[in-house]
């Protein structure tokens, strides 16, 4: 094996870099219980809650991701759709600034939680 091989072998072991995972090992089904939020106002405001219910549900239809806040550890889940090339259902962004608990696939990419918004309750 050459130099220049065995360089990005080593890069790639040290970094973690493996076989792909399939979608089965990347994701698990969990059930998270918090705060739907729109990202924006709340990351550059703190704006959070009933009084802001309605500039969330606005800023989701204008395209702002909408988010799961926990209470407690302050943890943002990023919502997904269930399926790509669809929106965030309004059964989700109509209950902004709400308590809820969402049930779907949870994914942990670059530091940041994902979870599809399969049932919220």
């Amino acid at each position: 094996m050459g130099k220049l091989a065995m360089t990005g072998l080593a890069v790639s072991l040290a970094l973690g870099m493996s076989a792909p995972l399939s979608a089965a090992e990347q994701s698990k089904e969990v059930s998270v219980k918090g705060e739907v939020i729109d990202t924006f106002c709340y990351a550059t405001m703190g704006a959070k809650g009933a009084s802001h219910k309605q500039c969330g549900i606005d800023c989701a239809h204008k395209g702002i991701p909408v988010g799961l806040l926990e209470p407690g550890t302050g943890k943002i889940h990023i919502l997904l759709p269930t399926k790509d090339k669809t929106a965030l259902s309004d059964d989700v962004i109509n209950r902004m600034g709400e308590t809820v608990t969402v049930t779907g696939h949870e994914q942990m990419k670059g530091g940041l939680a994902f979870l599809t918004a399969e049932s919220v309750k």
